[in-house]
């Protein structure tokens, strides 16, 4: 028998107002619609981890911070989400946690969400740092074009790993196989990365938006601006312009947060 992944949590149709799309049958072209719509309309932020008050990874946690009280969030949170909605709306999902940095000593740190369409079962990522734009077929091989970044995507037995191209090749960014598939294992994952000290999240903002040929970075205080061609645009944020940069990332927090990040930041 397999693990259940409790949807109670999600309210269907408050979820597809958020991200802007209506229900639709099962398809690959509506799996590619609503992954995009949701990486748009959902900011990648580790607020609550860099203040030490993430409420968790439960489904009805995420949904009310996500939906409810329009807030961004980190892998767990967005793949949690995107899971239960697209189980919701008929379509054969798996879930792992795969592994950061496989080339090296990366830890399982981060929710893949696979889901079943027109036959062909595909990664549907919105929580790579908002990093992957559409789903991509599970196929040995698969070059994807990510909001104008080529990606490669490969199989090596049970394991499969996302690539990215650099400058020196392609880059393994996360592989997952068929382990880490219970709550209780998105729920280590997500316990390391927001609260060790070696986790990235834990000491420093992290905001990413993607968009069509942009990729816009908040670490810190430092924000960048990146295309596909490889130019990139770097500035420091002070204090006063924080609060705009954040909202113009889509990053709308409340009084007291907004309060607390800042205290945190400078």
């Amino acid at each position: 028998m397999g693990v259940s992944w409790d949807l109670d949590g999600l309210d269907l149709d408050a979820y597809l107002d958020r991200v802007g799309v209506a229900a639709r049958e099962p398809s690959a072209d509506a799996l590619a619609e609503l992954v995009r719509a949701h990486i748009t309309a959902i900011p990648f932020d580790n607020v609550d981890v860099l203040l030490g008050t993430h409420p968790g990874v439960a489904l009805p946690v995420v949904f009310d911070k996500l939906v409810t009280r329009r807030r961004g969030g980190y892998c767990f949170e967005h793949a949690t989400l995107l899971a239960a909605a697209l189980d919701r709306l008929g379509y054969p999902v798996r879930r792992r946690v795969g592994r950061i940095r496989p080339q090296g000593t990366g830890p399982r740190t981060h929710m893949v969400v696979l889901a079943t369409a027109d036959g062909v079962e595909h990664l549907a990522d919105v929580g790579f740092g908002s990093g992957m734009w559409r789903p991509v077929p599970l196929r040995d091989g698969e070059r994807s074009d990510q909001a104008g970044w080529p990606h490669l995507l490969t199989r090596d037995g049970a394991t499969w790993t996302m690539a990215a191209r650099g400058d020196d090749g392609w880059e393994p960014a996360y592989s997952w196989d068929d382990a880490g598939d219970r709550p209780v294992d998105a729920e280590m994952g997500h316990h390391f990365t927001s609260t060790h000290p070696s986790s990235p999240f834990v000491g420093s903002l992290v905001v990413v938006r993607l968009a069509e040929g942009s990729l816009r970075r908040l670490v810190g205080t430092t924000l960048r601006v990146e295309d596909p061609s490889g130019a990139t645009e770097q500035r420091e944020i002070t204090r006063e312009d924080m609060p705009a940069t954040l909202r113009d990332l889509g990053v709308e927090l409340p009084d007291d947060v907004l309060d607390a990040l800042l205290a945190r930041l400078y």
